[in-house]
């Protein structure tokens, strides 16, 4: 799964260009032994729109390009080498403390999975903005989403009720009122909910269908001074989530 959006950026490639470098990339294993005149053979075109496509990307010829390219592609498509897997690999204890392999199964089946439904993403303060990035990871992912915050939320939530297949929810304090009354109005409509919280008892976690825990050090810190790792960690459990559902994908394409 490699995006080449970024890399294609401004270097003016035609539709071929853009072929021919995918090809080089998922043959990459490959396309050196092949050489410039296979490749533009297999490509029905000629090895001078190689080297053009090469110099366009900013190398010197296609030898050049092979071997910058070749690093790239193996991060992607080594995980396990990669420090972020490493970082998910030492977190894995810590988020299987306060919960279970079967509670990342049942979010892929309830949330992840949905279909034809949003899912409607709320959270408030700097919970916020963890909520926000998790919504653009859906989003990649082409997942149907909403995201809102605050008390501008209502109107959105309340218009989209028959919409909504799942609702996700954020609170460090699980205590947040605006938080509280969206689940209880999710539980009148049967819209299954899930939500983020410190690891202590807390009304969110017990009105939620799913709780995920989360060690909050500085539980009486509710307006966020003191320096923590609760935000940090939570983000690590979003890609700990997303790297169980990229595996499940994955298993299901063999």
């Amino acid at each position: 799964m490699i995006d080449i959006s970024k890399m294609i950026q401004g270097k003016n490639l035609t539709e071929l260009d853009v072929q021919i470098l995918q090809y080089i990339i998922h043959n990459i294993d490959h396309v050196l032994q092949k050489g410039v005149r296979e490749i533009a053979k297999e490509n029905f075109t000629s090895p001078a729109t190689i080297i053009r496509l090469s110099k366009k990307m900013g190398y010197t010829g296609f030898v050049d390009l092979y071997y910058h390219l070749l690093p790239m592609i193996n991060k992607v498509e080594s995980p396990e080498s990669n420090e972020l897997e490493d970082c998910l690999h030492i977190s894995q204890n810590d988020f299987l403390t306060h919960n279970t392999l079967e509670d990342f199964e049942i979010f892929i089946s309830k949330v992840l999975n949905l279909k034809h439904k949003y899912i409607f993403i709320y959270a408030t303060g700097f919970s916020a903005i963890a909520a926000d990035y998790f919504y653009k990871k859906l989003l990649v992912l082409g997942r149907k989403t909403i995201f809102s915050s605050g008390t501008d939320s209502i109107g959105v939530f309340e218009n989209n009720l028959e919409d909504i297949g799942a609702l996700v929810v954020i609170s460090k304090s699980g205590e947040t009122q605006l938080v509280i009354n969206k689940l209880q109005a999710a539980k009148e409509h049967d819209i299954f909910t899930a939500s983020f919280t410190k690891e202590t008892e807390n009304r969110v976690a017990e009105l939620s269908d799913l709780n995920f825990k989360i060690t909050d050090p500085n539980k009486l810190d509710d307006r966020n001074m003191l320096p923590s790792s609760f935000f940090p960690s939570l983000l690590l459990l979003f890609e700990f989530i997303f790297k169980q559902y990229i595996s499940h994908l994955t298993a299901k394409d063999k």
